[in-house]
């Protein structure tokens, strides 16, 4: 059986060009284009693909909600998500969507076709020079002594959790009944606490400390 592909991007010229990649290859077959996350979903229950090809940045709908919904309501739907983002905030939002694969758009064909393959097999597929980012980024903090997930607060616990997840200060507040500000000060002391300096560092401390769940298969 051929590995069915779904590619979601909104330039044209660019789907074409995917799909002639895609369909040079024994064994893949493209069922469908979308122009947008929202049609991602749609045609993804319609069409049943293996593979959702999907661009990081369209208009509309978010295409990590549309991760999300495509993976928790349509098992064994794999996504991998297409992006110029040499950014590993970027890939950490994609694993918490549920993403299976994250790639360059200036990859070669060959990693691409691998791409496919390793995620349609259930494998996941991860960017080697965004996730040689990650590593060092990790290893930096590690040497300078980044606190143990055992020194923070139940709240502390609870506010980083709902960070790494997405959500803003303002919604944190408006879920948990605490004023903006309190929020706000939670922040800055984990931030402070934890030597951390950005989202993408708050994220993946919050995986890694097992303060969040990564997408099953990671």
């Amino acid at each position: 059986m051929p590995i069915r592909c779904l590619i979601v991007d909104d330039h044209t010229l660019f789907r074409e060009g995917l799909k002639r990649v895609l369909e040079s290859e024994p064994g893949i077959e493209v069922v469908g284009e979308a122009r947008d996350a929202s049609e991602a979903i749609e045609r993804t229950m319609f069409l049943k693909p293996d593979v959702v090809l999907m661009d990081i940045g369209m208009p509309g709908l978010s295409s990590f909600e549309a991760s999300r919904r495509i993976t928790r309501e349509m098992p064994g739907r794999r996504v991998i998500f297409l992006t110029m983002y040499e950014d590993e905030e970027y890939l950490l939002q994609c694993l918490d969507a549920g993403a299976s694969g994250y790639i360059l758009k200036d990859a070669p064909a060959p990693r691409l076709i691998g791409a496919v393959r390793d995620v349609s097999a259930g494998r996941k597929y991860l960017s080697p020079q965004v996730l040689g980012k990650l590593v060092d980024d990790f290893r930096s903090r590690s040497t300078s002594g980044v606190a143990r997930g055992s020194t923070l607060t139940p709240r502390e616990r609870e506010v980083i959790k709902m960070l790494a997840e997405g959500n803003s200060v303002r919604q944190i507040a408006a879920i948990l009944g605490l004023s903006i500000k309190t929020v706000e000060a939670h922040k800055f002391n984990l931030m402070r606490k934890l030597n951390i300096h950005n989202k993408a560092q708050l994220v993946t401390y919050a995986i890694q400390k097992k303060i969040v769940k990564m997408p099953a298969g990671a």
